[in-house]
């Protein structure tokens, strides 16, 4: 143990582009609304910070407070940046106020300036801390490419300012196909980082491009990513989009987390979104749901067929093409397939053109529908999820919850969350396939149909399996902790390890 040890509360500054409740797009919206909740019930010291976007709601903007303002240096201009502050369910929320950046009207993110968007975020974060002392911190845990900058940024402008000087960094990779790249002027223009030849050399991608997220693979401290063998995938070229010679030069310094599920949303024996509530002594009711699911998307109202659904976004990475190439043999077993969902053109009009040749076995509801998601993860019986590669994946963990069965391929977090049916001894909570092909995809769902046909007490039993799996934050904010603490193992651990 350190000499200078003290017992404290690790201080945890959680940079993101988006936070639930106040803005999201995808899952990171749903981790930096959640993790740092668990972090703060772990022991830490924490706060979120992301941007004051034009479309966060009204109510939540009336109550920010104004708590710091001054100018970001980025190159050659110094541009006005704001700090408010919202307390919410006890736990504090930084906003970064600039309205020719940030009072958009079209999104959040896809307008031509966003390299320069967020690298005044990320230069804003760093100033903040530099300069308003309820934002200091001893881990600045960043998400994702638009806090890329973070560490770059700390290490090459911020070393002698005292807030700064003991600050450790996490970079956290949510899918590292969004990395971040432009025009290597921003070097000079924007970035000001055009005469620091480290810089130079470690955000370059090609000879006229950089790479923020290559920039935070280099600088920061740790790197972590959403499940354990994501971790493993990023260190191979097909997972890695260029970037797996870094993620295998520092393996010793990359780890992956599974991440968890907000357990009270999601939670079947609560939920106001579902018809009839249910629990693992109450499993029965679940049929409730699905005759109420067939009569709201008009399909056949008939228990003996096991009910499919998808749910998420439509696109390649999702293995719709599997899906689209199997769906005739999928269907000439009497098998009923629903899917929620938005997403690329093709992929939407071959759903709209299977719901129109299939009738009522078949539905495809193109659209963004948080309710009805909540009632098809009650009402189905199997959630298919053949991804070419998903980093962590929520949606297994949902069905899980409520008792509906994953069909999911091995990869990433699908492979780390789901425990693959063993006809021997009982156990599972899912079942899994290997490579992308839609026979073998084909394969194992009619497979999880035959046990579902023939095996009811057998299927009873892998629900409640999977009911009885633990996805709560808490068990990856243990983790994330020990990272934090190993970074600085001065700071003694405030309070006990939550495991259970």
């Amino acid at each position: 143990m350190p000499t200078n040890a003290t017992r404290r509360k690790i201080r945890i500054l959680f940079a993101g582009a988006e936070a639930v409740p106040f803005c999201k797009t995808g899952g990171l919206g749903d981790v930096a609304g959640s993790l740092p909740r668990a972090l703060k019930q772990a022991g830490a010291k924490v706060a979120v910070i992301i941007p004051k976007y034009s479309s966060i709601p009204q109510k939540y903007k009336d109550q920010m407070r104004h708590v710091a303002d001054f100018y970001v240096p980025l190159a050659w201009r110094s541009i006005y940046c704001g700090i408010e502050k919202l307390e919410l369910d006890g736990l504090d929320f930084y906003f970064v106020d600039n309205e020719d950046y940030f009072k958009r009207d079209a999104g959040l993110y896809g307008y031509f300036d966003d390299g320069e968007r967020y690298a005044f975020f990320s230069k804003a974060i760093c100033e903040a801390i530099a300069h308003v002392p309820e934002l200091e911190c001893d881990v600045l845990h960043c998400n994702d490419w638009q806090t890329a900058l973070c560490p770059v940024f700390l290490r090459e402008f911020y070393r002698g300012v005292p807030a700064c000087n003991n600050v450790k960094t996490v970079f956290t990779i949510h899918n590292v196909k969004f990395q971040g790249q432009y025009g290597d002027k921003l070097l000079h223009d924007v970035l000001g980082l055009d005469g620091i030849q480290a810089a130079r050399d470690q955000l370059y991608c090609d000879r006229e491009s950089i790479n923020y997220m290559k920039g935070a693979l280099c600088y920061s401290d740790m790197l972590t990513t959403v499940s354990p063998s994501y971790a493993t995938e990023l260190q191979m070229p097909f997972y890695g989009e260029g970037l797996d010679p870094i993620f295998r030069r520092r393996q010793g310094s990359l780890a992956g987390i599974l991440n968890g599920i907000d357990m009270d949303v999601w939670n079947p024996a609560t939920d106001p979104m579902v018809g009839t509530n249910y629990d693992a002594e109450s499993l029965e009711k679940k049929a409730e749901n699905k005759v109420a699911l067939q009569r709201e998307l008009g399909l056949r109202e008939d228990p003996t067929r096991p009910l499919v659904v998808m749910i998420g976004r439509l696109t390649n990475q999702k293995g719709l093409g599997l899906v689209r190439y199997a769906m005739d043999q999928i269907m000439s077993r009497s098998v009923q397939v629903a899917i929620l969902g938005t997403g690329d053109k093709d992929q939407e009009e071959a759903f709209r053109y299977f719901d129109n040749k299939y009738g009522d076995m078949m539905s495809a509801t193109i659209a963004f529908d948080n309710a009805l998601s909540h009632r098809m993860y009650a009402g189905g019986d199997i959630l298919l999820m053949p991804s070419e590669f998903e980093p962590c994946g929520l949606s297994q963990m949902i069905a899980m919850r409520y008792g509906t069965l994953p069909v999911v391929r091995e990869t990433g977090g699908l492979r780390d969350s789901v425990v693959p049916y063993n006809k021997y001894t009982g156990e599972g909570t899912g079942f899994r396939f290997t490579n992308m092909n839609a026979q073998e995809m084909a394969d194992s769902l009619l497979g999880a149909c035959e046990v579902f046909w023939t095996q009811p007490d057998m299927w009873k039993r892998l629900q409640l399996q999977a009911m009885s799996t633990d996805f709560s934050w808490h068990r990856a904010a243990n983790d994330y902790m020990d990272i934090y603490h190993g970074l600085h193992p001065e700071i003694i651990r405030y309070s006990k390890r939550r495991d259970g």
